[in-house]
């Protein structure tokens, strides 16, 4: 796989690998999922025909942060962040904070996630959900709007310009949002399409796993503004929200920051009440 990052002569063979280690693992866990489950028995859960929330409409909410606030165990990078928190409490939690979206990790192998933290978010909130994950077939489209997903991620970094134009037309058939994560210009430039509904800076550089909150602000103008504009990772002070603000974002992704903490509930709650 080209993941666009084998530029640098060290860090980006490394952080390919893990890429494609995950890419190639997702094909596995898809292939298994398809053997025990059909697509037939997807469209038939009880979450399949309900409608799914409007991303924009919460997001732009005045009673609403602006925040997407995630549940996530650990990740690659950084190993465990919390392996103790309860999804419903944790969820239900950020939502009375404010949250605009809630993020849920259902990846098994590198995030510790799992279908049933989808299921229990979606069961103890009435606010979108976004399922957040590695999506490279359009199984994993349908299975995100059985398990009650609201919307779906799609990773620039991983996919061509065809699978994000196609899958993000499939899911928005289904009802879905659609966010769209790049990490940089070419990124973005490459992937634009009207199939999406939002538009997302990743501020985590993928050479190196660094991150750096200016990469938002470089790129915040480079997206046209049909799109809702997030910002994910490295926002860790309430005063960012503000500026990021002002640059023109209409949402901010924070999980780690949360999720670190003994009370992810308790810190989003301080975090807001500093916004």
């Amino acid at each position: 796989m080209n993941d666009g990052n084998s530029k640098s002569p060290s860090g980006d063979l490394m952080v390919g690998s893990v890429l494609d280690k995950i890419v190639f693992r997702k094909k596995q866990e898809i292939a298994d999922a398809k053997a025990l489950i059909s697509a037939q028995d997807l469209e038939k859960s009880v979450h399949f025909n309900r409608t799914p929330y409007s991303f924009k409409e919460f997001l732009l909410a005045e009673d609403r942060t602006g925040i997407i606030a995630e549940f996530k165990r650990r990740s690659p990078s950084k190993g465990l962040i919390n392996g103790i928190a309860d999804v419903a409490e944790v969820t239900q939690a950020y939502n009375q904070a404010g949250a605009s979206a809630l993020s849920v990790l259902t990846d098994v192998d590198f995030f510790g996630g799992k279908t049933d933290d989808l299921l229990a978010a979606r069961a103890a909130n009435e606010i979108p959900v976004l399922r957040k994950d590695f999506m490279i077939d359009e199984y994993q489209i349908l299975e995100a709007k059985a398990w009650g997903a609201d919307i779906i991620l799609l990773i620039a970094a991983i996919l061509t310009p065809q699978q994000i134009n196609d899958f993000g037309k499939f899911a928005q058939n289904l009802g879905l949002n659609v966010l769209l994560e790049v990490h940089n210009l070419e990124e973005l430039e490459r992937s634009i399409c009207a199939n999406i509904d939002a538009i997302g800076i990743n501020n985590r550089n993928l050479a190196d796993f660094t991150v750096d909150i200016q990469t938002s602000f470089d790129l915040v103008n480079k997206i046209p503004n049909e799109f809702l504009k997030i910002s994910e990772s490295a926002i860790s002070d309430p005063k960012i929200i503000k500026e990021l603000k002002q640059a023109g974002f209409d949402g901010f992704l924070i999980g780690e920051n949360f999720m670190k903490t003994e009370n992810p509930g308790a810190a989003i709650k301080d975090f807001v009440a500093q916004i």
